[in-house]
């Protein structure tokens, strides 16, 4: 691909003074997360293609970058390095893009172009480095450490910017840096994967985590206190619900939630709980969705893998309607079963 130089030497470097000797064979992984492989195996049956491609089954069939980055994840804490190999060279070979170390956002089969949309999406991104790093580190393989630098290179230049007294992480290159306002999506913000990177890189990332906190406590909308999917940020702080979409903490935002209690916020998450718990207190089911400026409630209620988030933020064992059936779902399930 041509990468720079520069971030090649640096994640060589970096390779040599973590150590490239092969881990044993475990469920865990170096840093710090794993799986129960049991879990894995199951989720690999009904997901994974022979390919490497994560399913969605839930969404005609298509893949994203965002499913191979959870699908690599889950497979590297599981310690399943064959799948892991597979997912991570279908990834590359088809919705890497040839000019950036950023990935195509979706891959549809059956069409002549598979991959019509170059625009990534910066979660996506951020699963995928998180990955390879993990999996470098952990089966001594120098060049997952190559790609997940470059993949986190692309992100801190192309993706992370400077506006309104915030420093931002757009959710992909195209369409979210306007005139008067950047889009947000607070649940892009992975937040083990921005810990992980923060660590090696601190100026890059450091400042995008104090931020991406800022902002999450200034998104309590409405009587519910809870953050939309997608934000404005406009003006000096200003943090709004976004125009021209409906302002609603649902099916996004249910991953905020799970990526604090992963990197251990769960205090960042407080009016999300205070919320859920009075549902659970009354007796009343946990709605997939809330509007949070009128209040009204999805007729439906939350996945079971989304439910268990809510559990474990809420310290309680809340029952599900149905096992979960979709990609979407399930992998909520499976990412919320990884533990240290």
């Amino acid at each position: 691909m041509g990468f720079e130089r520069r971030t090649v030497l640096t994640a060589l470097a970096f390779a040599l003074t973590t150590g490239c000797a092969r881990a044993k064979s475990s469920a865990k992984s170096m840093d710090g997360l794993m799986l129960d492989p049991a879990l894995w195996q199951g989720y690999k049956a009904r997901f994974l293609a022979p390919e490497g491609r994560i399913v969605d089954n839930g969404n005609g069939g298509v893949g994203h970058s965002e499913g191979q980055g959870y699908g690599m994840a889950l497979a590297q804490a599981a310690g399943d390095s064959a799948a892991f190999d597979v997912m991570a060279r279908w990834t590359a070979q088809t919705l890497l893009r040839k000019d950036m170390a950023l990935h195509s956002w979706r891959y549809t089969p059956g069409r002549a172009d598979p991959v019509a949309d170059p625009n990534n999406a910066t979660d996506g991104d951020l699963l995928i480095a998180w990955a390879l790093l993990m999996a470098g580190r952990r089966w001594g393989k120098a060049d997952y450490l190559q790609q997940s630098a470059a993949v986190r290179g692309a992100v801190a230049q192309k993706l992370i910017v400077q506006r309104h007294g915030f420093t931002l992480l757009l959710p992909g290159l195209v369409g979210f840096a306007k005139a008067d306002r950047v889009i947000v999506n607070p649940s892009y913000y992975v937040w083990p994967a921005i810990d992980a990177f923060a660590r090696l890189e601190p100026r890059v990332w450091g400042p995008l985590a104090a931020d991406g906190l800022k902002i999450l406590k200034a998104a309590r909308f409405g009587p519910s206190g809870l953050p939309a999917d997608w934000l404005d940020i406009k003006g000096k702080g200003v943090v709004e619900p976004a125009e021209g979409r409906d302002p609603v903490f649902g099916f996004e935002g249910i991953r905020v939630p799970l990526y604090c209690l992963m990197s251990g916020r769960r205090s960042a998450c407080d009016s999300i709980a205070r919320y859920w718990l009075a549902l659970v207190r009354a007796g009343r089911p946990l709605p997939a969705w809330v509007n949070v400026v009128t209040g009204e409630t999805a007729p439906y209620a939350l996945s079971a893998g989304a439910t268990a988030i809510a559990g474990r933020l809420l310290n309680r064992n809340l029952p599900a309607a149905a096992a979960d059936q979709d990609y979407y779902a399930a992998t909520l399930g499976l990412m919320n079963q990884m533990r240290i």
